[in-house]
């Protein structure tokens, strides 16, 4: 009995660390990319909100899984068109505005499910997983690893490519750029605003993306606020990550684990109540703020408006 324990335990744990990590860590990932061309987009949560009813309607009503999740994706970049046009061309306080479009999209999402669904609450059915071959016969790792969603693999390796992006490319140099320095930016050609745009909108799209993951595949349902604070965890893992998204990847599944704990319990035979479940990821996220807060690096421009010309 003890070993089964544990093997359940484990499997539990593991592959609930992953899916509860996969929407945080794609918010956190879109945070990283507004945060180095210097947006501080607190509204990530609304456009997690957006993103999720999105995709699990454009799901539900056809059926198709790669639809609900790009629909989520563009739901989240709609939801940052507010941030792009207010806080970066016209200047406006980044912070009133990201709170501002967080309310908006939960009255948003609450009213069009209202309206499309009454008091029902349809559920969608389970999202297809891939096997990867030979690693998904792995002894316990091998379930809880590697038998997920097509998005959680797409997830991983868009840490790769963000890394290689932010290193390698004139992308990653103008984002960069456009947090520490954008008048030397501005000096060399490059529209500043352009690429603090690209890169909201970027956020948007991702952090839809993740919001989407969380409807259809995380809970297989849509109900009004679900996102539970699940972006500003996201804003806290890409403030410090320091720029390197393997840091937002290790900070994801450290709070998905948090939040897997006691389902993992629960499967195991051990009664957790519900209070510790909503409460247990934000007290991991007040200890690693005490931890390691101090040490974290933001770009000198994050949060400062700029006018195109200004030196």
């Amino acid at each position: 009995m003890s070993a089964l324990f544990t093997h359940s335990f484990l499997i539990a744990l593991i592959a609930g660390a992953v899916t509860a990590g996969v929407p945080l860590l794609l918010a956190g990932l879109g945070e990283q990319i507004s945060e180095k061309a210097g947006v501080l987009n607190i509204g990530i949560e609304g456009m997690m909100l957006l993103g999720a009813y999105a995709g699990f309607v454009a799901t539900y009503a056809t059926g198709s899984f790669g639809l609900g999740f790009l629909s989520g994706g563009i739901g989240g970049a709609l939801a940052a068109l507010p941030v792009l046009v207010l806080c970066i061309r016209l200047g406006l306080n980044q912070i009133v505005i990201g709170i501002a479009v967080t309310v908006g999209m939960q009255g948003l999402t609450a009213l069009l499910h209202y309206f499309e669904f009454s008091r029902e609450y349809p559920r969608l059915p389970a999202a297809p997983v891939w096997v990867l071959p030979g690693l998904g016969q792995i002894p316990v790792l091998g379930k809880a690893l590697f038998s997920h969603n097509a998005l959680v693999y797409a997830s991983v390796a868009l840490v790769g490519l963000l890394i290689w992006v932010f290193r390698e490319t004139n992308i990653g140099l103008d984002l960069e750029a456009a947090g520490q320095k954008p008048a030397a930016l501005d000096a060399a050609g490059v529209d500043v605003l352009r690429t603090r745009g690209a890169a909201v909108l970027a956020t948007g799209f991702l952090s839809g993306l993740g919001g989407a993951y969380l409807s259809i595949v995380g809970a297989g349902i849509f109900v009004p606020f679900m996102t539970g604070g699940a972006g500003y965890i996201g804003i806290v893992l890409a403030m410090l990550a320091r720029g390197r998204p393997i840091w937002v990847l290790l900070g994801a599944m450290l709070f998905g684990m948090s939040l897997a704990l006691t389902t993992a319990l629960q499967l195991a035979g051990i009664d957790v109540p519900t209070d510790v479940v909503q409460m247990l990821p934000f007290v991991v996220v007040m200890v690693v703020l005490a931890a390691v807060a101090r040490h974290s690096m933001l770009p000198p421009a994050l949060g400062l408006p700029y006018a195109r010309g200004e030196r």
